[in-house]
């Protein structure tokens, strides 16, 4: 399975308004040791001025970014935001922002709901929502890609997950935002292998990652809060994306209960160690791809 080109590279690292200054003061060198590229909700950055944009043009000066958006709402029952979209292209062009991603789900119902909520995975979402995805495609003048998402119901379920997920991405052709997390927390939730569950996605249209913590309200209940450290099971299933798929860049998320840079490099470090281990096995997943292909030829 060959990979077009990732539009970043390395491990990365969410930017939040509350690491503006933390990431400033902390000694660059060594961050740019660690962080390949960054990530931000556009939502939070588009019209802003004076300090603040200063502060933003710092860290977009230094690194690669990318954005992950918060409100598109590509499954919801309301038009889509044209003034958004057009602000978001703009936005793009100024800071030369790699990728744009989303999640898939909704969070508007005339108005926003302030939460995720799940699309039903129905063949008549699947059209909706990849129509709504080429018209944000077509408007951008770029691909994007969509997240695999946590949820923790889903009502009127025709299909799986994970060919909900799949036959919008083919019917879309866009790309995925393949969150490790997600997966561990929902196989957890909804009960279901999250090995078989990865390998049953497209590898080939994996844009780059995230991985997060999450916290345990019970047994069998996980719940994705993006506000702890990344525990062993979600590790493991980093490595084993990167040895099914080859190495893609990965975002290290936290949205609170933020602990000091140091700790959060250490995170994102551990993101690099696991991708440079399988660096060191001496061959790309595109050569072993290639040798797989070549082999077949002279087989034939």
């Amino acid at each position: 399975m060959s990979h077009r080109r990732h539009p970043v590279s390395g491990a990365g690292l969410g930017l939040r308004r509350a690491l503006l200054g933390p990431l400033q003061a902390y000694d660059s060198e060594k961050v740019a040791e660690v962080v390949s590229f960054m990530e931000v909700a556009p939502e939070n950055w588009i019209n802003v001025g004076g300090q603040r944009k200063k502060f933003f043009n710092y860290f977009t000066e230094r690194y690669p970014f990318v954005c992950h958006g918060l409100s598109l709402s590509i499954g919801g029952p309301s038009p889509l935001d044209r003034t958004f979209i057009r602000k978001l292209r703009q936005f793009m062009d100024e800071h030369d922002i790699r990728a744009y991603s989303e999640h898939l789900s909704y969070c508007t119902d005339d108005g926003h709901l302030y939460d995720l909520m799940p699309i039903p995975f129905t063949e008549e979402a699947v059209s909706y929502v990849a129509g709504r995805i080429g018209q944000v495609q077509d408007m951008l003048g770029r691909r994007m890609a969509i997240e695999n998402v946590s949820y923790y119901a889903a009502p009127g379920a025709e299909l799986s997950e994970i060919d909900f997920i799949n036959a919008v991405i083919t019917e879309a052709d866009c790309d995925l935002l393949l969150d490790v997390n997600n997966i561990y927390v929902n196989s957890v939730n909804h009960h279901y292998d999250p090995l078989e569950f990865l390998q049953a996605l497209p590898g080939n249209r994996i844009a780059y990652g995230h991985i997060a913590g999450h916290y345990n309200e019970a047994e069998d209940l996980i719940i994705d809060t993006h506000g702890a450290n990344i525990i062993d099971g979600v590790w493991d299933l980093l490595d084993k994306a990167y040895e099914l798929f080859g190495i893609f860049p990965t975002l290290l998320e936290r949205d609170f209960n933020l602990p000091p840079v140091a700790e959060l490099l250490t995170e994102v470090q551990q993101i690099k160690h696991i991708q440079a281990r399988w660096i060191s096995q001496g061959q790309t997943h595109e050569e072993q791809a290639q040798e797989q292909t070549d082999g077949r030829r002279l087989s034939a």
